[in-house]
């Protein structure tokens, strides 16, 4: 059975990837749990900061609605 040109690019495209895996840095367990809490955190204030302004800003335009 002879390979085709697009078996031996898919090929050369899992070889590829297998090996920048090897190069890549994972970031240890206490790393990732302290990189996840700062991003809910960050979330977290970012959508009460939102809330408040869109209540804000819903409340001024009632107002004006008036």
């Amino acid at each position: 059975m002879a390979i085709d040109k697009k078996q031996i690019n898919r090929l050369d495209f899992i070889t590829g990837i297998r090996e920048e895996m090897k190069h890549v840095t994972w970031p240890t367990r206490k790393e990732a749990i302290q990189l996840t809490t700062t991003v809910i955190v960050i979330s977290l204030i970012v959508a009460l900061f939102v809330g408040i302004i869109d209540v804000l800003l819903a409340r001024v335009l009632e107002f004006l609605a008036r």
